[in-house]
């Protein structure tokens, strides 16, 4: 696979690898992704838990999600990148409701907090790689920009 070939696509990558593997961690160790959700592990879970079930679920989908990610970034999907910016914002929203109306544990929190960074920080990256792509941005003695997709240059 290819590294990232810009800010915007650094950022995509980091997440896409974090979702693979943590969706990975939920799938062969689901205590451990569990504790590390702020979640209880009873040692033995009652008739009609589906606690297990939905952890494998959404651990599958976090896997799934991470290839996803990765795959843009192979293919410098930027159009995606901005999508994910907005849509990482209302997960943000949604799981900081979740933990202040107590439907999760505080500890939940950081989940929260990383799609709203990582929202941040993809906003960042794609309005740098478009200030380093406009013309007449470089100056004396600075390396020419990283062609952006035709796609992207008018905007």
């Amino acid at each position: 696979m290819r590294l990232p070939r810009s800010g915007a696509g650094w950022t995509i990558a980091v997440f896409g690898l974090l979702a693979l593997l943590l969706g990975a961690l939920g799938l062969i160790w689901p205590e451990t992704q569990l504790r590390l959700l702020g979640f209880e592990v009873p040692a033995e879970r009652a008739p009609g838990d589906y606690t297990g079930t939905f952890l494998t679920a959404s651990s599958m989908a976090s896997f799934n999600m991470g290839v996803y990610y990765l795959l843009a970034v192979a293919t410098e999907w930027r159009p995606f990148y901005r999508f994910t910016v907005w849509f990482r914002l209302v997960t943000f929203t949604v799981f900081t409701i979740a933990v202040l109306s107590d439907v999760a544990p505080d500890r939940f929190f950081a989940v929260a907090a990383w799609e709203g960074l990582g929202a941040v920080a993809t906003a960042v990256g794609l309005w740098w790689d478009a200030r380093r792509a406009a013309p007449g941005t470089t100056g004396p003695g600075d390396s020419a920009p990283d062609p952006v997709p035709a796609t992207d240059a008018a905007r």
